[in-house]
């Protein structure tokens, strides 16, 4: 089938076989054309009024009519066709203007982009913490009959990778816009090695032996927990990650992360569940734990261990740790400045993203219809 715009070809066929004198009907079914492609094309790229064609010349029809032939044929046969004129006008058409959504266009070369439309809206989720997924799905919520007021996610990293080498690199940090703070993309593939320890505290606890309802995500209430470390691993604070509704919790550790410490951070956490959502935790092998079983006795959660360097195995709890380095940079951060409080504030942020797993809900939506459902 032939494609939606006719070809350079596809016009020096049109030449020749208009200056052989053959009709419009005769030249579409000649080239596979339908009638009207054929006279629309001759009516907006004609070279009519071009008396020399560069690099073709032109031809007319020779049944035209004409001062000496008045009863020859009228209309647009009257007219010149040059397949190279016509291939330029073409392609001059299809060069027009179009202002982008966040990176404007300038019609003048050397002259500074202007910024799109969108892109007001897009830098104030940004500076929010709002990945470009999570904007250009929130656009498209919120105005899904306007697509001028959408934008892709791709076209938010290309506008982001723009702006940071450009003029607005001051006004847009790139640790805000990308958690990573790149400026191009970087695939990673770092494999880890899966061994065990003998650790005393970890006994049959393996991450093997956990149920099979925290394994399939299918009901809340199995939790996913790390310490995040601060500058020059001084300091640090506890995370937990439901792993249904990917709601954060915080705890603070202003005085040390040893395990009589953590435990009590993580008892006063979980009181603040109803029994039903302190089910499970999954934690790696870190000697932080290793008074557990006084948390157990005192949530009654129990707690189950990863495998040695399998961050995977709490996928959910590394991508929070990840988002939030975008709060805590690694090289500057002393976590004993920050209140339980702040981590509170902090942890409602994060909940009230939208995420693409959970259907582009937030984790506080979530768990809020969780909650509606089994009260009813």
């Amino acid at each position: 089938m032939p494609g939606r715009r006719l070809t350079l070809a596809e016009r020096a066929q049109i030449e020749v076989l208009f200056g052989a004198g053959r009709s419009f009907p005769q030249i579409a079914e000649a080239i596979g054309r339908d009638r009207s492609t054929v006279w629309r094309e001759v009516k907006r790229n004609n070279s009519y009024r071009c008396s020399n064609v560069a690099g073709g010349g032109g031809v007319r029809h020779p049944g035209r009519a004409t001062t000496a032939r008045p009863g020859g044929l009228g209309g647009l046969y009257r007219w010149t066709y040059s397949h190279v004129a016509a291939q330029r006008k073409a392609e001059a058409r299809g060069r027009r203007h179009r202002p982008g959504k966040l990176v404007g266009n300038s019609r003048n070369r050397g002259h500074a982009r202007t910024d799109g439309p969108l892109w007001p809206q897009v830098r104030e989720l940004l500076a929010q913490r709002w990945s470009p997924q999570q904007i250009a799905a929130h656009l498209r919520a919120a105005h899904p009959d306007r697509p001028e007021l959408q934008v892709s996610h791709e076209t938010i990293y290309q506008a982001i990778y723009y702006q940071a080498r450009g003029r607005m690199r001051a006004e847009l940090d790139r640790q805000v816009a990308l958690r990573s703070g790149r400026t191009r993309r970087r695939p990673q593939s770092r494999p880890a090695r899966a061994e065990r320890s003998a650790k005393p505290w970890i006994g049959d606890l393996h991450i093997s032996a956990r149920p099979v309802q925290a394994a399939d995500r299918a009901v809340p209430g199995h939790w996913e927990g790390d310490l995040v470390i601060g500058a020059r691993g001084t300091s640090a604070i506890i995370t937990l990650v439901e792993r249904t509704t990917r709601l954060v919790m915080l705890g603070a550790l202003p005085h040390s992360r040893v395990s009589e410490q953590v435990t009590g951070v993580l008892t006063t956490l979980m009181r603040r569940l109803p029994a039903e959502l302190a089910a499970t935790l999954t934690w790696d092998q870190g000697s932080e734990m290793a008074e557990h079983a006084d948390f157990t006795l005192a949530t009654g959660c129990r707690v189950y261990f990863c495998d040695p360097h399998s961050p995977w195995q709490r996928g959910s709890n590394e991508n929070t740790n990840g988002l939030l380095r975008q709060y805590f940079p690694r090289s500057t951060t002393d976590f004993r400045t920050y209140t339980q409080h702040d981590l509170d504030e902090v942890a409602r942020q994060l909940n009230g993203r939208p995420r693409q797993t959970l259907d582009w809900k937030t984790p506080a939506q979530a768990l809020n219809e969780y909650l509606v459902a089994t009260a009813a």
